[in-house]
């Protein structure tokens, strides 16, 4: 069942001719209400990137935080706020970490953060969801949609309330101002525009 679904019956109530449909929640889905802390220990946000045409590079941020408002009778009220430190990037090489923060592409010194905000959610069936925002790189601000699958539910060993959601999006880098590349002697080039972004996201639930 999907998180935020809902049931709903025809009430025997008659007003003259029309009949009232009355909009049943279930409880189970509507107590997942509330303002939860996105917990960066169990959660990853993640990117892949096609190298010297033949290869995937896969990244992640390893520093982030973020908060996520949940509504559990209306999705659409549901909001979410995510900030990633840049200079927490990592790809298993250093130098190639050090290019990647450097003015080449993120200017990590000069913009530290990148960050996300909601502005619409949606949801597609089951469990699937559409998160829309404003995705803000270096001072570029543009709109990003994210595909999220909500992954369940559970109170874990400490007595936290946890949810969590998986999410993918794809961008083109140059849109927000990433063009450094390399001419590949074969042809083509050594870094692709196109990257595909990750999240693994577990969040707990907060008094």
């Amino acid at each position: 069942m999907g998180m935020f679904n809902r049931r709903s019956r025809t009430a025997d109530v008659q007003d003259g001719a029309t009949a009232v449909a009355t909009l049943v929640v279930d409880p189970a889905l509507a107590a997942l209400t509330g303002d939860y802390a996105i917990d960066s220990s169990h959660s990853s946000i993640g990117f892949t990137v096609r190298h010297a045409m033949v290869t995937n590079v896969r990244g992640s941020f390893a520093e982030h935080e973020g908060t996520l408002h949940l509504d559990g009778t209306d999705p659409a009220r549901s909001t979410a706020v995510i900030e990633v430190k840049i200079p927490s990037i990592t790809t298993g090489m250093a130098d190639r970490d050090a290019h990647l923060r450097s003015g080449d592409f993120f200017d990590a010194d000069a913009f530290p953060l990148m960050t996300f905000r909601s502005t619409e959610a949606r949801q597609l069936g089951g469990d699937k969801y559409s998160l829309t925002g404003e995705l803000t790189i270096k001072d570029v601000t543009r709109p990003l949609s994210i595909d999220l699958e909500f992954t369940g539910s559970a109170t874990d060993a400490y007595g936290l309330e946890r949810v969590g959601f998986e999410g993918s999006a794809e961008i083109l880098r140059s849109d927000w101002g990433l063009t450094w590349n390399a001419a590949l002697e074969a042809g083509g080039v050594m870094v692709s525009d196109k990257v595909k972004l990750t999240f693994d996201i577990s969040a707990i639930k907060q008094a």
